[in-house]
């Protein structure tokens, strides 16, 4: 994201027609073994910004809360964490976060923006504090939305019923009781249903705003400007900060449900939504190229593309696909172990710099960009923590022939569920999987009729002995190496435990910012551009 100048964009997966992303990879570097440190948008985020695993930030949970819940929460990225953002402002440079964050806003009042991206090293933010998602265009492929309005069905309708037999044993005389309860009931039964009918509408007016820097500016935002405001955002960036070193995170809210897309993309993909909503992010990146060609910044600019994670196979409606697909990897968004849910996109390109065309296969981390960037702008990685990415640009410009990284722990939140070793001197990378989700139905790609594969309990299965796979000629991993089919079986498991014991040896307890006390919704930490619970703004149409 960041050399002299940078930028970063994040989506998932894609197979559609992308011609500004295919010339970003002819022109650069392509990494076709880069690894996402979660399978998931929250922690796979606080991993690239901080360079460490989200383990060691406490940015997982342990009971099943998998990315932040709401924009009122109190989790969110540990202030004592380091994002590069923050080195290279201390090295002058100007740094800037257009798009999505999802990484927390309040600690203690709805105005102390304590986890905001301008107390993390941005002096720039205009975005999404939160996710775009499903509930935010009323979608049937729904995040909480239904789930709530079930649970406030289900209460209103015990509440009723316990009303009703209040009155009717009252009437006849059989339950000695006063009106005072019938009236309590009774009341509590209407607050519930007509919280069942708009929480709808208080999740989008909750979670679906624009936010620039500490100022609300849409409230709810309007889904259809998103676009054409953020590529009008970036342009602004681009134009004011020429001059001089800058780093900027451009953060699509593509390609998510509810895959909003403008009405000029609609149709056009084979791939249907999901494919539109690709080539419109596709297009995207065509506009912020062009800018850079504009102002003349194009030879002077490291550009990094990436996803924070796979395709999500269950967000799907009948035979309709609406969240991406991952080629011949196995799994997807949410799975900790299984390539799918982690191998993402990887391209730098530097003209001038780094070779256009170069395509290398060894292990890489989106962490690794942490130390990649800091090293660039003349920063220096932090010594009082551990940083697990490592300094890609040797192996970028060449100069190196292998990746730094021997070992990679995939965790799905806190629980270690597989790990991966790169055997330099064989050329082959081993993958052991510890934990795996159990798909449903039995035989299927997924975890089909539930939002995300769990990461413990019934639903996973534990491996004694662990399975195997060797990545380097089964990337699909379709065949488990057993001691009889392999004859290096017991070396490769007992190389790869110790060294989980080793990465374990390095871990600090440290508090779960995504269990239940920091990711429930707090009234009182809630985002409002009005007084509470009015909240409702359009304060602008455009970046100023």
């Amino acid at each position: 994201i960041s050399g002299s100048r940078d930028r970063d964009n994040m989506l998932h997966l894609h197979h559609s027609w992308t011609p500004n992303i295919d010339r970003l990879a002819e022109d650069g570097v392509k990494l076709t073994q880069h690894i996402s440190a979660a399978s998931l948008c929250t922690p796979s985020r606080a991993a690239f910004l901080t360079g460490r695993y989200p383990v060691r930030s406490g940015m997982v949970s342990s009971i099943g809360y998998r990315v932040l819940q709401w924009t009122g929460a109190a989790g969110g990225l540990p202030t004592n964490e380091t994002t590069f953002a923050k080195i290279l402002k201390e090295k002058g440079y100007a740094t800037g976060l257009i798009g999505k964050w999802h990484l927390g806003l309040n600690c203690e009042s709805a105005s102390d923006h304590c986890h905001h991206p301008l107390h993390h090293g941005f002096d720039h933010f205009y975005g999404m504090p939160f996710s775009l998602m499903g509930d935010c265009a009323h979608w049937e492929l729904s995040e909480k939305r239904v789930n709530l309005e079930q649970k406030l069905n289900f209460l209103f309708q015990v509440l009723a019923l316990v009303a009703l037999t209040l009155v009717a044993g009252k009437l006849t005389h059989l339950i000695p009781v006063s009106w005072t309860p019938v009236i309590w009931s009774a009341l509590w039964a209407v607050l519930l249903l007509a919280g069942s009918y708009f929480v709808g509408a208080l999740i989008v007016h909750a979670d679906c705003l624009l936010m620039r820097n500490h100022t609300i500016t849409e409230q709810p935002m309007r889904f259809q400007k998103a676009t054409p405001l953020i590529l009008q955002e970036v342009a602004s960036f681009l134009k004011r900060n020429k001059h001089g070193p800058f780093l900027l995170f451009v953060s699509f809210l593509h390609v998510h449900i509810p895959l909003i897309t403008m009405e000029n993309f609609l149709g056009k993909s084979l791939h249907g939504l999901y494919g539109d909503n690709v080539e419109e992010m596709d297009w995207m990146v065509g506009q912020i190229l062009d800018t850079l060609d504009m102002e003349g910044l194009t030879n002077s600019t490291l550009i990094y593309f990436t996803s924070d994670h796979g395709g999500s196979l269950e967000n799907q409606l009948g035979h309709t696909q609406y969240g991406g697909w991952n080629g011949i990897y196995k799994g997807g968004k949410g799975m900790g172990g299984w390539e799918g849910g982690i191998r993402v996109p990887g391209i730098f390109r530097w003209p001038g710099v780094l070779p256009a065309g170069q395509v290398i296969g060894e292990p890489t981390s989106l962490m690794d960009v942490f130390p990649t960037v800091v090293q660039l702008a003349g920063g220096e990685v932090p010594q009082d923590r551990v940083i697990d990415g490592q300094d890609l640009l040797p192996l970028l410009l060449g100069t190196a022939q292998h990746s730094d990284h021997e070992f990679l722990m995939h965790y799905c939140e806190g629980f270690l569920h597989a790990a991966r070793w790169h055997q330099r001197d064989k050329g082959t990378t081993w993958k052991v999987h510890f934990v795996t989700p159990v798909f449903q139905p039995e035989g299927a790609g997924a975890c089909y009729g539930r939002k995300v594969c769990p990461c413990f309990g019934e639903k996973v299965l534990h491996h004694d002995p662990p399975l195997l796979f060797d990545l380097s000629r089964d990337p699909s991993e379709t065949h488990v190496l057993t001691p009889a089919s392999e004859p290096v079986f017991y070396q490769v498991m007992e190389r790869v435990q110790r060294a989980v014991r080793e990465h374990q040896r390095t871990l600090s307890p440290v508090p779960l910012q995504l269990d239940r006390l920091g990711n429930i919704w707090r009234p009182w930490l809630q985002p409002c551009c009005g007084p509470f619970p009015l909240c409702w703004c359009l304060r602008e149409d455009g970046p100023q």
